[in-house]
């Protein structure tokens, strides 16, 4: 059962559905499968609970003040303005918050007792075994873009119909080709990719390589990373331009097919502003999804992953991160707050970084139960941090402009965040010193 068919049957909205999602911190894993259809699990506690999600769903539609929510939920008022704070939502003159805002998940985050909601998914996934981490209002987003795939009654009921491209942007690093695998596996799709380099090679012959994609039988997506680097002004002067604007209006010209063909093209760019604007006219790329930065929960969570992913129950590493209480989230917390901006490869880099040096510092001992030095992850810290150059930074200023111009409603929380984490590597303009003779308290020189 789809969760848009969950919905309907138990008189839920979808929106309420993957709103109490997020607030409550469910796995996605443990709620739905990546083509959107409801866990057994998740369903059994839908329509078990059904009275506490329509007053949850009541609750999401009332106007309501931190004020009147921390009454209800017997809090202090600054507590939960933090909460409403650091979620942003959008406040209406009156200083009543929109629909975005739940007593019940600020109660729950400030502690409320909630285990009822848990008893139904067992034990929590290990991070280590988790499909992915965080993201859940990504995951969301893209799952509403791709509708058309997973409900056909959209084209007929509606006339809205499959994109036939779809355009992942953000800086180095940030996962888009993990986004272009999710979205193939969420709508069935075989996944092909192409690699910039075998379009640019004057050797090979792209349009024939299209066509016999575009032939294969069943559905299949097609994969273009650095989108960027074959789409740029035609240059007559420069052979190699030349080359990749053939490859680009193969593209264009064939695009309008793909659907007729069972194909989907998600390419990928660092910045929507290096691709030909040619590319998104209408019937080409129509949907743009942006692919953030983790942020800093979201670092915390992969540091731990990345650590302990693919590890056997009684490893040394396993053995050497319990002894020092390093396999939960609260011990890397810190270092994913100093981790502003950081990639998801910048984080993968520290994690390999703390592998090789515990490893090293092992050897040497030969015993598992030694405490993690601060040198090691600090040296962790410094050589992962090697990739944020003012390049890197520059990227995220254009990708937060880009974002803000097409999205900024739906990321305006991501986007607010990575604001703050740039304002923090900006360097303080010196004051000037005032012209002219400093003064005594009496006005004399």
């Amino acid at each position: 059962m789809k969760i848009t068919e969950l919905a309907l049957d138990i008189g839920i909205s979808t929106n309420t559905i993957k709103n109490f999602i997020q607030d409550f911190d469910l796995e996605l894993s443990s709620c739905l499968f990546p083509n959107m259809e409801v866990k057994d699990d998740f369903e059994k506690f839908a329509r078990e609970n059904l009275e506490f999600l329509q007053k949850y769903e009541a609750d999401l539609a009332d106007e309501k003040s931190c004020k009147q929510i921390a009454k209800e939920i017997n809090q202090p008022v600054e507590k939960v303005e933090e909460i409403v704070k650091k979620n942003v939502p959008i406040l209406y003159e009156n200083g009543l918050y929109k629909s975005s805002v739940s007593k019940f998940g600020i109660d729950h985050e400030l502690g409320g007792n909630y285990q009822f909601v848990y008893d139904y998914f067992g034990k929590k996934t290990a991070l280590a075994n988790r499909d992915f981490i965080g993201y859940r209002d990504l995951y969301f987003y893209i799952t509403e873009m791709l509708d058309p795939f997973l409900d056909e009654k959209q084209a007929l009921d509606w006339g809205i119909n499959k994109p036939n491209g779809i355009m992942l942007y953000g800086p180095k690093g940030s996962g888009k080709i993990f986004w272009a695998k999710k979205i193939a596996e969420i709508i069935d799709y075989d996944f092909n990719e192409v690699k910039t380099s075998y379009i640019q090679n004057a050797k090979n012959n792209f349009g024939q390589y299209l066509t016999s994609i575009m032939m294969k039988q069943g559905n299949k997506t097609l994969f273009i990373e650095n989108f960027n680097e074959i789409s740029s002004i035609k240059n007559t002067e420069n052979i190699a331009s030349i080359s990749k604007n053939d490859a680009e209006d193969v593209i264009l010209h064939s695009i309008h097919k793909f659907t007729e063909e069972n194909l989907l093209l998600v390419a990928a760019t660092d910045s929507l502003s290096e691709v030909d604007a040619e590319v998104f006219s209408p019937g080409r790329f129509d949907i743009l999804i942006p692919v953030f930065p983790p942020n800093l929960d979201e670092r915390a969570q992969m540091i731990l992953r990345y650590l302990t992913s693919n590890l056997v129950k009684e490893s040394v590493l396993t053995q050497i991160l319990e002894y020092n209480k390093a396999d939960s989230k609260p011990f890397w917390l810190n270092y994913a707050s100093r981790m502003k901006l950081f990639s998801n490869t910048m984080v993968i880099d520290f994690t390999q970084s703390v592998k090789k040096r515990l490893r090293s510092k092992y050897l040497k001992t030969k015993n598992p139960h030694f405490h993690i030095e601060r040198e090691i992850l600090e040296l962790s810290y410094i050589e992962s941090k090697s990739k944020l150059t003012d390049n890197y930074l520059q990227s995220i200023q254009y990708f937060i402009n880009e974002v803000a111009a097409h999205d900024y409603d739906v990321f305006k929380n991501r986007i607010d965040q990575l604001k703050f984490e740039l304002d923090s590597y900006r360097i303080a303009e010196p004051q000037r010193k005032t012209i002219g003779f400093e003064h005594g308290e009496n006005g004399k020189a």
